[in-house]
């Protein structure tokens, strides 16, 4: 089954194989994504109701192996930057990098891993977010693997601009599309699974409907006509009235560079 919605002008998310979409899709920005690592984790039990995936217990049949070679070949292909999650399950798939994302979870030996490592395409220093579980969990979790909203719109932001259009092969519940709403970017998701494609449909309408929080500017300096009187300010030497103009166009915070003689 396959399915397209178009949520606005900036949003179009596809039901279906990203390995038959991706191909008909203009080039990204930058693809950001959380494919499934194969670590098979719902044939492993252990699904205690405090656990992260405990809700979803055998339901994750798509963990159960890693994507093959050929996605990711087509990832890098399609986008001109790349984080992808888990990057640390598919070191034979993605080339040697110097840029890697860590997301601290601040907690310590509970039931998964403290942290989680995202690949980078970009040749720049790596990087490191704390953002606790117990944040993590005000988004509403309605995916085992459902990332942080803050730690997709981290990402976002540490990609070199322009990084206007982005694309998540393995959209999930829409996390990484909600981020890039947030951010005024442009987004395109793709989802195999139908019951999480409409929840991200959901999810990202919601986002959509909320206004968006316009950057604070710094309030401007109002510009007035500055007057002065040249029998008073300029009464002693010529050097003391420019003294004088300065100081009064500085106590009201606006530059002034006084014309020098000679010069145009």
């Amino acid at each position: 089954m396959s399915r397209i919605e178009h949520l606005s002008d900036s949003v179009t998310l596809h039901l279906g194989d990203c390995r038959k979409i991706l191909p008909t899709l203009p080039k990204f920005d930058a693809c950001v994504t959380d494919p499934p690592y194969g670590i098979d984790y719902g044939n492993q039990g252990s699904f205690q109701a405090s656990h992260g995936w405990g809700p979803w217990r055998e339901n994750v049949a798509w963990d159960a192996q890693r994507p093959e070679r050929a996605i990711f070949d087509a990832m890098l292909a399609c986008s001109k930057h790349q984080i992808i999650w888990g990057g640390n399950y598919f070191t034979d798939y993605l080339p040697p990098t110097m840029q890697w994302f860590i997301w601290d979870k601040g907690q310590r030996n509970f039931s998964l891993a403290d942290f989680e490592i995202a690949w980078s395409s970009q040749e720049a220093a790596s990087r490191i977010v704390a953002i606790p579980r117990a944040v993590a969990r005000l988004d509403g979790k309605e995916h085992p693997t459902q990332k942080p909203i803050d730690l997709m719109c981290w990402c976002i932001e540490k990609l070199p601009p322009p990084a206007h259009r982005i694309v998540d092969p393995f959209m999930g519940s829409g996390t990484t599309g909600i981020a890039a709403v947030k951010l005024g970017r442009r987004f395109t998701g793709i989802e195999i699974h139908e019951p999480y494609f409409d929840i991200a449909c959901r999810r990202i309408t919601d986002q959509l409907s909320r206004p968006m929080l316009a950057l604070e500017q710094p309030p401007q300096a109002k510009q007035e006509a500055f007057q002065y009187d040249a029998e008073k300010d300029f009464a002693g030497s010529l050097e003391e009235g420019y003294r004088t103009i300065r100081e009064r166009v500085a106590a009201g915070g606006e530059p002034w560079v006084p014309k020098i003689p000679g010069q145009i």
